[in-house]
């Protein structure tokens, strides 16, 4: 998911929000998560449900949530990927899954360096006669380690890259830059509507699951179902250690920008927006009841096993995956399979004709989009081999 994408590299100074500034220690931890929550919306019309991995950023911002989306527009950073992850931040507590190297490693062992090798990727290559799309599976959120700065893709990646005239996203830069807008458009209310729209039973898990942090208590209650799904499953990626700037995406922008340039969008801002705002009541509240059947610690490591399923680059493993999770966490099976239709599927069909559009003899298109869109007998894979291309791994 291609915005001004570095863009959200920058580390943002701390800044007093509408409860004071944020304080050291466990308060500290627990205010830099709603800071870094509020930051994402801008974000966040382009995910999908199951899994929304583009909350995580820079870990050395501080302060309270704000659904708002405030705050200014991000600028565009074109720089690899470090061969090692910074520093953990000086918040006086550790992030939970930061993977650094041990202690004392300097990139060599005995036998000599240390040659990183990038995440494998879910990749494949789809052919018709003389018309090509490359298609990549990516991860909205990642490791240092995914994206080695020598070599931060596989070479079959980087050749097809180099040979794409245009490569696609889910959305285009130009709509992801206002997507804030209609996120709190749409998914703000001017008060605190959110327990007039649930059943007590999920606003009570819900006020349990933030009860270490009222002040984002207090502003969650002013989103609508969906988007409070959203941002419980921005508190739980960001506790998975995973950070944004690391995300395919970002990283893909990084290699292609500086050697060709034209990007566009596979769906539009509004047809993202309706995918989250058309949905009913009850798969709203489906929604967030979902991200709330289980403790923190097992929505962590969902996100940690979809990260290594990722790396394996299998994208039917992936789909395999995510139906046994989606099934298992289901609260009304009907509706949840509703839920997974508007989210998922329904962009499946849009992403396949739109691509197939894009593409023409002999000029190649690179696509880029969710890792979970790609697998299973609806995903795009599929949906190519039904329009007569052929499918391989690559």
């Amino acid at each position: 998911m291609a915005e001004n994408w570095a863009a959200r590299n920058r580390a943002r100074r701390p800044r007093e929000g509408a409860f004071g500034p944020a304080r050291s220690g466990r308060a500290l931890w627990g205010q830099s998560l709603a800071r870094r929550a509020r930051a994402s919306l801008r974000r966040m019309c382009s995910l999908v449900l199951t899994f929304i991995f583009t909350m995580a950023l820079d870990p050395r911002s501080g302060g309270l949530i704000s659904p708002a989306c405030a705050g200014p527009a991000p600028v565009r950073v074109t720089q690899a990927a470090p061969s090692a992850p910074a520093p953990a931040p000086s918040t006086g507590v550790a992030i939970p899954g930061f993977h650094g190297p041990p202690p004392g490693f300097d990139g060599t062992s005995a036998s000599g360096p240390v040659r990183a090798e990038p995440a494998h990727m879910p990749f494949y290559v789809a052919t018709r006669g003389t018309t090509t799309i490359y298609l990549l599976g990516t991860l909205h959120v990642g490791d240092p380690y995914d994206y080695p700065k020598n070599q931060p893709f596989r070479r079959p990646i980087l050749a097809a890259l180099a040979a794409s005239p245009t490569l696609a996203l889910e959305i285009s830069p130009d709509d992801l830059l206002r997507s804030q807008d209609d996120v709190s458009k749409y998914g703000v209310c001017s008060y605190a509507c959110l327990p007039r729209l649930l059943p007590d039973s999920i606003m009570r898990k819900l006020a349990f699951r933030l009860r270490g942090n009222p002040a984002a208590l207090e502003e969650i209650k002013k989103t609508r179902p969906w988007l409070a799904a959203l941002l419980v499953e921005t508190y739980d990626s960001l506790a998975a250690g995973l950070q944004t700037e690391y995300g395919t995406e970002a990283q893909l922008e990084n290699v292609y920008l500086p050697t060709r340039g034209k990007v566009v969008g596979l769906e539009t801002l509004a047809e993202q927006m309706r995918s989250f705002t058309n949905l009913t009541l009850a798969e709203q509240r489906e929604m967030l009841a979902q991200d709330l059947a289980q403790t923190p610690a097992q929505n962590m490591d969902d996100v940690k096993t979809l990260h290594r399923l990722w790396r394996i680059g299998d994208a039917d493993a992936i789909s395999a995956w995510a139906t046994a999770k989606s099934e298992r966490l289901a609260r009304t099976a009907s509706v949840a399979r509703a839920l997974d239709n508007r989210i998922v599927f329904d962009r499946n069909r849009r992403f396949a004709a739109r691509m197939v559009a894009i593409a023409a003899p002999n000029r190649p298109i690179f696509v880029a989009i969710g890792s979970l869109h790609l697998g299973g007998p609806r995903g795009v894979l599929a949906l190519l081999r039904q329009r007569g291309f052929t499918v391989e791994a690559g």
